[in-house]
């Protein structure tokens, strides 16, 4: 479980999130949605320690996140799996290798033992036996199911995903979409997701936060979407006019 509390984030004069409070259980796709400059990528950031908020507080289940010094700071991120936009994989390292890096920078496991682990995780995301490809080597998709491996290389607690399907088709942005859902079940973590991704929302969004001008201007599940009476959260959602269609069908 992550506890948002409070969470007040200015730059100079221009204030960003304006006392944000929210509950993220594990076990769930927890989303996060809103337009651009809406807050979202600086939440994110601010749950994961790359900002200091303002004021308020973030709670990895009952530890709170900013009164811990370096070390304690240094074991929660280890209980963190990051999927970052770009993927974020280094073109210079094979597959394996990529995956391998975290148990590299901070275990002390054996050669043998960190090889099981890629292979196993590999597994998971469907990419057996592609462990000496380079990263240019294989597809975009592929690549995504790279990073959700790394992602969980460490049996993390917490996952973050910030616009997983970004650059994806429709069709592979279902599989990832799924993925991170059937992983987030399998082992009981609490997941994070960044997207302004309509298909993600609706396919897997069981709570969903909505960031508006720095607030919290909604919350929900993606059965409640459609039927909303949040003006903010209808601008936002059936913008598209496929999406207004449906609505319409939907209510008729």
């Amino acid at each position: 479980m992550i506890k948002i509390d409070g969470i007040y984030k200015s730059f100079d004069d221009a204030e960003v999130l304006k006392g944000i409070n929210l509950v993220f259980e594990a076990g769930q796709t927890n989303l996060i949605i809103g337009r651009s400059g809406a807050g979202k990528t600086v939440l994110l950031k601010i749950i994961v320690g790359l900002l200091q908020p303002t004021q308020g507080k973030i709670w990895y289940d009952d530890v709170d996140f900013f009164s811990l010094n370096k070390s304690q700071t240094r074991q929660i991120r280890m209980q963190i799996g990051m999927l970052f936009q770009g993927t974020a994989l280094f073109d210079s390292m094979t597959v394996g290798e990529n995956i391998s890096f975290p148990m590299d920078m901070f275990t002390n496991q054996t050669r043998k033992e960190k090889l099981d682990r890629v292979n196993y995780c590999l597994e998971r995301v469907d990419l057996e036996g592609v462990n000496n490809k380079y990263p240019s080597e294989i597809s975009g998709g592929m690549q995504k199911r790279v990073g959700i491996a790394r992602a969980i290389v460490l049996n993390p607690k917490y996952l973050m995903c910030d616009e997983p399907n970004s650059g994806l088709d429709p069709m592979t942005s279902l599989v990832i979409d799924e993925l991170i859902s059937s992983i987030t079940k399998e082992f009981n973590i609490t997941t994070v997701i960044n997207t302004h991704d309509m298909n993600s929302v609706m396919a897997i969004g069981k709570c969903i936060a909505l960031l508006s001008n720095g607030t919290v201007a909604w919350e929900g599940n993606n059965e409640e979407v459609l039927n909303t009476k949040n003006q903010t959260l209808r601008d936002f959602v059936f913008a598209s006019p496929f999406l207004k269609q449906l609505r319409d069908f939907h209510t008729d």
